[in-house]
């Protein structure tokens, strides 16, 4: 186990560094923040002058050597547009991500877990037909076009709900389950698949032979079997409330990361992008390493060498 570990942290930190290379180059791609800087008729002198403050005059490999070094100390540098240091910016809109992205996941939990067990359970019943159609449309419809709809229908129309910003807890509904809708249904069709496979093995139908309690085979038995893709997948729901961050929290002009880097992309804030994506992908390496490190224990069968 201990060089399973070790070997994913040599990889994660190949990885991390492939893709600040990566980001970097394209980053740069977009073109020349000082020309959204500078007035229109700026001369040539100024912008020359606006470049050397900000580095971007350095040959590339010398301007990715300051980035990196510095990151590695855990300075990204100063935000290009609003002049303030990029990890205070995130520090301030991180807190409200993070609440987002936590309710966003209970929805989906609460939600994906029932459903995805009453449909195993019910298989080829209307309870599953319907469950199934859920997760069709969980699926299929882009996040922010959900969002819109539920602006319409309870912010615009009916007026339950607030339909921006940040207040009581109130704000979360909307936003989170957003976010979480397409959670829901990857999470619920894959415990249901799980749950399927789980229920016709040798071992399950061997327990209630033993006379076992359904409710004890189903939910002890098969339940805790079934996690265990379902946990394999933790990334990439992580991944998906990251990306989905972004739409959802622009829609709702909700102040956190995914406003963050839609802002920094707009305004070429290399700084600001730069630190955002990398944190993100750690983050997510991070959770991976330890989702595949909980699957080994829940899995007495799994052993890394």
């Amino acid at each position: 186990m201990q060089r399973y570990i070790l070997r994913r942290l040599v990889q994660s930190v190949l990885a991390l560094l492939a893709l600040s290379m990566l980001v970097f180059l394209m980053s740069r791609l977009t073109g020349d923040p000082t020309m959204l800087m500078l007035p229109d008729d700026a001369s040539q002198e100024d912008i020359a002058k606006l470049r050397h403050a900000l580095g971007l005059d350095a040959p590339l490999p010398v301007q990715y050597w300051v980035f990196l070094s510095n990151a590695v100390q855990g300075d990204f540098g100063r935000s290009i547009k609003g002049q303030m240091p990029v990890i205070d910016m995130i520090a301030e809109r991180l807190p409200h991500s993070i609440k987002l992205g936590a309710v966003a996941l209970c929805i989906a939990v609460l939600l994906a877990f029932p459903l995805g067990v009453i449909a195993a359970l019910k298989k080829g019943t209307t309870l599953d037909t319907m469950a199934n159609i859920v997760a069709v449309l969980g699926q299929s419809l882009p996040q922010f076009w959900v969002g819109i709809v539920l602006i319409q229908i309870f912010a615009v129309h009916l007026r339950w709900l607030p339909v921006a910003g940040v207040g009581s807890g109130w704000h979360y509904v909307l936003p989170a389950f957003t976010l979480g809708w397409f959670v829901v249904a990857g999470m619920m069709r894959l415990l249901r698949s799980s749950m399927l496979d789980i229920l016709g093995s040798e071992f399950v139908k061997l327990a209630r032979i033993k006379g076992v309690p359904e409710g004890l085979v189903v939910w002890k038995h098969a339940l805790r079997n079934a996690m265990i893709p379902v946990l394999t997948f933790g990334a990439i729901y992580l991944t998906i409330l990251v990306t989905g961050a972004i739409l959802v929290e622009t829609v709702f002009a909700w102040p956190g990361i995914g406003q963050l880097i839609y802002q920094g992309i707009v305004f070429r804030d290399f700084p600001v992008v730069q630190a955002v994506v990398l944190l993100t992908a750690g983050l997510v390496i991070s959770v991976n390493l330890l989702v595949d490190i909980l699957y080994a224990y829940l899995d007495p069968r799994i052993r890394y060498g």
